[in-house]
């Protein structure tokens, strides 16, 4: 799509499905791919020799770091009677189940029945164990085919390592289908939202670039008065650099969200967001956000250390009014039944193609132990 292009016809109809007047499937219907990796948790949550219950749209989840450090991933669940293994005891790098002591290593493959004399009976093959790895203080697992787990990267986020740069990190569950989150950032018209908190801010797109995994938006924001928040002023460099103006980008890259704020004059980015919306119930109507803020370091020593607080309070009171504003719309299509919104922005037309593109539906996300989740 070039920088102008809208993804409807002269009559209004969106056609970024490629068919003019074609039914599409509705979007708050479709699941997250889990052929990603997802965090489920931050790293200070799972405490060595200790277990944690985890989820991924429905799916149970006993993560543990063991003796040695390291963090594994099982299916929450034990073969025998079904308790969940999040509630066990974590011996060595094994896990032990808290009801008849079954221990299960971190491939999910059954080690000791302690009761069970050699040579009688037959052991279940033991629970599903999920690819995880440990980045940026998080905890993320591979939900989907193992196989591509190995050839999927990681996101790349070299701010988060840089010693210019503090980073913020938000772990919250709010109460909606994880697509009207990636609506709610992209599209920044809905700042009136924060007028309370952010002023009078007029937000002027300059254009937007879509592909068939993401959708790159540009923003002009300009504060027009009104009281600003002291966290707005200082994220933006005003407190600074005395800016009053600034070029924002906002993108989805499937499955996750960036945004980067580059202040009026500076060549780079002031501070920069990621966000991942990871489902929580089988139906995807709840999701768990973790967010990754990056803040640039200003020159005077101490300074961040000092503002902390405040940016701290103005990303909180920003991100309960957009929660209030996305529960609001997933309660709406709750007691409807269906999507009945008249969307008219062709940016949010080009996303929801792309969430619809790269989900799956809902129907599809099959049980443990089913052809789609085979047993270890």
């Amino acid at each position: 799509m070039t920088e102008t292009q809208s993804p409807e016809d002269a009559t209004g109809v969106g056609v970024a499905s490629g068919v003019v007047g074609q039914v599409e499937r509705d979007l708050r219907r479709v699941g997250a791919n889990p052929d990603y990796w997802y965090p489920v948790a931050l790293s200070s949550q799972v405490r060595r020799k200790a277990a944690y219950k985890a989820v991924f749209g429905g799916e149970r989840i006993a993560l543990y770091r063991g003796e040695s450090g390291e963090v594994f991933a099982l299916e929450d669940r034990c073969a025998h009677r079904q308790v969940p293994l999040s509630m066990g005891v974590v011996e060595g790098d094994t896990l032990r189940c808290c009801y008849h002591a079954w221990a299960y290593r971190g491939n999910g493959r059954i080690s000791q029945i302690p009761y069970l004399p050699k040579g009688v009976g037959r052991p279940p093959r033991g629970v599903r164990a999920y690819p995880v790895r440990e980045a940026y203080g998080m905890v993320f697992v591979f939900p989907g085919d193992p196989a591509k787990a190995a050839v999927t990267a990681l996101p790349d986020l070299p701010a988060y390592h840089s010693p210019r740069h503090r980073t913020m990190t938000f772990s919250r569950t709010v109460r909606c289908h994880y697509s009207f989150l990636h609506e709610n950032l992209l599209d920044m018209n809905h700042q009136f939202l924060h007028r309370g908190v952010v002023g009078k801010l007029r937000p002027e797109l300059l254009g937007y670039d879509t592909g068939a995994a993401k959708v790159e938006a540009r923003y002009l924001f300009t504060h027009a008065g009104g009281k600003r928040n002291a966290g707005a002023g200082i994220l933006s460099g005003e407190g600074i650099g005395g800016a009053t103006a600034d070029v924002m980008t906002i993108r989805t890259e499937y499955p996750y969200q960036t945004l980067d704020l580059v202040p009026e004059k500076a060549d780079h980015p002031a501070f920069s967001l990621w966000a991942a919306y990871v489902p929580v119930d089988a139906e995807q109507r709840s999701c768990h956000v973790f967010g990754l803020l990056m803040i640039e370091k200003p020159r005077l020593p101490g300074a961040l250390h000092l503002a902390w607080p405040l940016i701290r309070r103005f990303t909180e009171r920003v991100f309960a009014e957009d929660r209030t504003a996305v529960e609001a719309e997933q309660a709406a299509w709750d007691e409807q039944g269906e999507d009945r919104n008249h969307e008219v922005f062709p940016l949010i037309l080009d996303v929801r193609a792309v969430l619809r593109a790269n989900g799956v539906p809902l129907a599809a996300a099959a049980p443990c132990g089913t052809a789609a989740c085979p047993a270890p």
